[in-house]
């Protein structure tokens, strides 16, 4: 017959066997970053070669198509090693849809980039495209923190996902302006890259005609930036590759301690039980000393053997190991429970900000400027002002009301 402690054993190989998959997670998290980065270098590049009418900036598009594909397929390979295995705990199924989704559009990669070849999109619709594929990557890394069964990990891949968030909003920021200066139509550090916005953004205002030759400057100065932003994302995806590693680690240590503990009381059932300390009483477990105490202070503490046959110290240490793991885990799953709240009101807040977009024709800035400003209007929280717009979705949607 199995004991309690043969479970607390199986408890934490379960948790290894999470926190192994959760590693894996972030690792697929980091090649994404990967993918992401060369895909906003390409948008950059397609940009420049479409508003300069193919003039500019063919072969390096070539070459950075060369370096995209490489780390689509590392994400490819990535994503094989994600295979669902029989017992595996929990539920992916929001992850691999995301997986799904982004898998589609990077096979229609190919498409996209000959139309880009050969001139058949404008700028804008280019930039589009590769933001449509670009957010389906980022939704995989999204859904990947939302599965996260460690608080801690979730949380520091939450700020690995707002960070790549914001360095893709940079990064189209670099295609757009871009396209403006390369077009002719319309910074090294910030103050050159403001100098740069204030020409772009205020050219169409003065009917004037801008450098084409500016775009590289603008180009350069911007790239430099998401470059050093990248710098910052792989030393976030490390670390939480690194804190998964730690954790492993540290269970595969309290595992080994169980399984000693495990085996001497084996040991000590090999003993003849004529050997063994015999008490015609009814044994007293550690567990109910507490409670006896309690009710009898004069009680001595345990000093038979246990309802197992373990002596009242090896009872007392199983005792306390279960005890520790079972509030371990609750002070978990509250603290993830927790960090999932958050995250579902970023999810019900991205969908509001998608709702007022779709239908009085916002851009992503001005419906969160929206969300905000009636939340502090009403002295209401965000997320209750989300969650009230998108109550209106169905009439949105008819027409009616």
């Amino acid at each position: 017959m199995k004991s309690g402690l043969s479970f607390l054993i199986a408890a934490r190989r379960c948790e290894i066997d999470e926190l192994e998959q959760l590693a894996s997670t972030s690792e697929l998290a980091h090649v994404l970053g990967q993918v992401i980065h060369e895909l906003q270098r390409e948008r950059g590049a397609s940009n420049l070669f479409l508003a300069s009418g193919g003039q500019r900036f063919a072969d390096q598009r070539r070459q950075q198509m060369t370096a995209s594909d490489h780390a689509a397929g590392l994400v490819r390979a990535a994503f094989d090693q994600l295979e669902p295995q029989a017992g595996y705990p929990g539920s992916r199924a929001r992850l691999f849809s995301r997986i799904a989704y982004a898998l589609h559009g990077l096979d229609a990669l190919g498409g996209l980039r000959r139309r880009v070849e050969g001139l058949a999109l404008p700028p804008a619709e280019a930039i589009a495209a590769y933001v449509k594929l670009i957010a389906s990557l980022l939704a995989v890394v999204f859904e990947a923190a939302d599965s996260a069964t460690d608080p801690e990990v979730s949380r520091r891949l939450v700020a690995y996902f707002n960070f790549m968030q914001g360095k893709e909003i940079a990064g189209q920021e670099r295609a757009a302006g871009a396209a403006i200066f390369a077009s002719g139509q319309a910074s090294q550090n910030l103050a050159e890259l403001e100098r740069l916005r204030r020409i772009a953004c205020t050219a169409s205002a003065t009917a004037g005609r801008i450098d084409a030759e500016q775009s590289m400057a603008w180009f350069e100065c911007c790239t430099r930036r998401i470059d050093a932003m990248k710098q910052v994302e792989d030393f976030l995806a490390q670390h939480v590759q690194q804190l998964c590693r730690e954790k492993i680690a540290q269970a595969r240590q309290d595992l080994l301690a169980h399984e000693r503990v495990l085996q001497s009381i084996a040991q000590q059932e090999d003993v003849p039980a004529a050997s063994q300390p015999q008490d015609p009483a009814l044994p007293l477990a550690a567990f109910f000393e507490g409670e006896l105490a309690r009710r009898d202070p004069g009680q001595p503490p345990a000093s038979r053997l246990g309802p197992q046959g373990w002596g009242p110290q090896m009872e007392r240490a199983i005792l306390e190991m279960m005890q520790e793991q079972s509030q371990r885990l609750q002070s978990m799953s509250d603290e993830l429970g927790t960090v999932r709240a958050a995250l579902h009101e970023r999810k019900v807040v991205e969908r509001a900000k998608g709702l007022l977009m779709a239908h009085r024709q916002l851009t992503e800035e001005a419906a969160y400027r929206m969300l905000r400003q009636t939340a502090m209007e009403q002295n209401r929280r965000l997320i209750e002002v989300a969650e009230s717009v998108l109550a209106l979705e169905n009439y949105l949607a008819t027409g009616k009301g």
